[in-house]
């Protein structure tokens, strides 16, 4: 299924249905008496994240949505129906705006959490509600109220623990796939990930959730490649883990150029994002001796002031600490 992660659609709760003017048939009683019955309350609308969903495809075709108008009142005092909810379905993650206002309306971070976004308009009220000792015979009923009509932007950000990052082909969906079930499309080319992948990594009786995010590139923030339309996916995440291709890399600057060109841009989108705990991993030392994985360790432990683990998907060279890990940098308050 196509990932499709920001839609506009416009919404619209239902009408209220109209009160009704009717008169029982009754000896003595002018025009029989007033039973008009009252009109049903309008459907309203609802969003309602949904675990089973990962996408907002089932948007895309349809763009209007409109709940159930109220039925009409009608004699014998019968009220109308109330007109039936319309509830949207939309992931976990999901953010719901105003498109006029660009207001945050819903914000839906658990499974079957439900938020009323637009109330169904009132019924109105039959003739029978307007007898009076001056006036016995009322001829008069209230219209149903108007449901209201709203432009919506519908965003996912995913909600993941740890999201790792880098430059294309790096080793991401790799890394993913051999951590967790996540299956995601594996090759020798930039850009194999077309659109976020989401694992749960298991380390003793604990899981938390991995999302492999599209390789960003120099300028992704200013929406260049792929970057601009997943960097917002890694703001929910509590950690990111940086991966590091160095087994292409003339020597150890060269490596280190490929994490500024990163940090640079995560920095450019959100100083919060660049902010987040990181965990450097340098990938792809299948094919390196000893001694150059070292060179290029220590040159990114001298440069950051920190560990960084080197890391083979393939081997399992250091997956298990890096899982450890992980499990740490969203656990652990100490950095």
């Amino acid at each position: 299924m196509k990932f499709i992660d920001e839609v506009k659609i416009t919404a619209s709760s239902g009408h209220g249905g109209p009160g009704a003017v009717s008169f029982r048939r009754e000896k003595g009683v002018p025009f029989g008496g007033p039973d008009g019955g009252d009109g049903g309350v309008g459907g309203s609308v609802y969003v309602l994240a949904d675990e089973g969903i990962n996408t907002l495809i089932h948007f895309r075709g349809q763009k209007v949505f409109k709940a159930e108008d109220g039925i009409p009142g009608s004699g014998r005092n019968l009220n109308g129906r109330f007109g039936e909810d319309l509830i949207l379905k939309v992931p976990v993650g999901t953010i719901v705006r105003d498109a006029e206002t660009n207001q945050v309306i819903a914000d839906l971070t658990e499974h079957d959490q439900k938020i009323l976004i637009a109330e169904g308009g009132n019924g109105g009220r039959g003739n029978s509600n307007f007898q009076s000792a001056t006036n016995q015979a009322p001829r008069i009923a209230q219209p149903g109220l108007p449901g209201i009509t709203l432009n919506l932007e519908l965003e996912i950000k995913l909600l993941a623990d740890i999201a790792l990052v880098g430059l294309p082909n790096a080793g991401k969906s790799t890394l993913i796939s051999v951590i967790s079930a996540a299956k995601p499309k594996i090759a020798d080319y930039p850009f194999t990930t077309l659109e976020p992948n989401l694992g749960v990594v298991t380390v003793g009786e604990k899981d938390f959730v991995v999302a492999d995010i599209p390789g960003l590139i120099e300028d992704a923030s200013e929406g260049k490649g792929l970057g601009i339309k997943f960097l917002k996916h890694i703001e929910r995440t509590k950690a990111l883990v940086h991966l590091v291709d160095i087994s292409w890399c003339l020597d150890e600057y060269e490596a280190f150029d490929q994490y500024v060109v990163i940090r640079e841009e995560l920095k450019k989108y959100s100083e919060e994002l660049a902010g987040k705990k990181e965990l450097v991993c340098l990938t792809k030392i299948d094919a390196m001796t000893d001694e150059e994985i070292q060179k290029f360790q220590k040159f990114f432990e001298e440069q950051l002031d920190r560990k960084v683990v080197p890391l083979s998907a393939v081997s399992g060279k250091n997956v298990e600490l890096v899982k450890t890990l992980m499990l740490k940098s969203i656990t652990d308050s100490k950095e």
